[in-house]
């Protein structure tokens, strides 16, 4: 692939890395489709978590590919967003928990990509934005619906409306971000964060993401029916047998996913 590098990065840990350095590693029809097929190969490898981060230390993301959308007509901006939506939305309902590891420009498109992680880390030189605009366009993967999901409408509005970009500061205020890598490798500390959720009990945590992003949306009473069928699912699996064996047992629990 020459857009996305996908690697093991310890037990039951991906890594994908973006890998257009020279653009600011921007998602072009290309990288998009590297993408679809790394999600579509890993959906039943059992990885325990993903973590999605951009090559170099210029950018995560810094957009869309501008020099691909500029001639687009009408039509091949929707197919375009089209896609880039269902490449998106595929990455938000990935199985195991996905975690974005943001060093510099996350901007459209990429502050889209980092939004549908399920947790968005940032280093201290990370800028977030829904710059689009400036350019006479509206976000088209998801960055209208997912930004006021995150940090309120009020807020997303005023992001979106004047183009403004945020700093990991801001970006943490707001709840844009979870936390910012303290030591500033933010690539370390989502792999260490990655491989604490490896080491739960995987059938749980990937019935406990669906609990929240099925739920999305749903009525308390709705979402809490969801819970609890979900809750009863787990006593159908080994790793529920083998967890509750361990604590009783005082033993560290080993568990198969299953």
């Amino acid at each position: 692939m020459d857009c996305i590098r996908f690697e093991l990065s310890g037990e039951g840990v991906g890594l994908i890395t973006l890998s257009r350095e020279k653009a600011l590693n921007a998602l072009n029809s290309q990288l998009l489709a590297e993408l679809d097929q790394v999600l579509t190969a890993q959906w039943d490898s059992g990885l325990r978590a993903l973590v999605l981060t951009g090559q170099g230390d210029r950018a995560f993301a810094a957009g869309a590919d501008i020099a691909e959308m500029a001639e687009f007509s009408a039509l091949q901006a929707e197919a375009f967003a089209a896609r880039g939506q269902a490449v998106l939305r595929r990455l938000e309902l990935f199985p195991a928990p996905t975690i974005a590891a943001v060093k510099g420009f996350a901007l459209g498109g990429g502050c889209e990509l980092a939004m549908a992680c399920d947790l968005v880390l940032a280093g201290p030189t990370a800028v977030f934005g829904q710059p689009e605009v400036k350019l006479g366009v509206i976000p088209g993967f998801g960055g209208t619906q997912r930004l006021a999901r995150r940090v309120g409408r009020q807020r997303a509005l005023e992001l979106m409306l004047t183009g403004r970009n945020v700093k990991a500061d801001e970006a943490l205020a707001i709840g844009l971000c979870l936390s910012i890598a303290s030591e500033g490798d933010v690539l370390a500390q989502a792999l260490d964060l990655a491989a604490r959720i490896a080491r739960q009990g995987p059938a749980a945590v990937r019935l406990l993401k669906r609990a929240v992003i099925e739920t999305d949306g749903l009525d308390l009473d709705s979402g809490l029916a969801a819970e609890r069928s979900l809750f009863a699912l787990c006593f159908s699996t080994a790793d529920q047998k083998e967890g509750m064996s361990a604590f009783l047992g005082k033993r560290a629990a080993t568990f198969t996913g299953r």
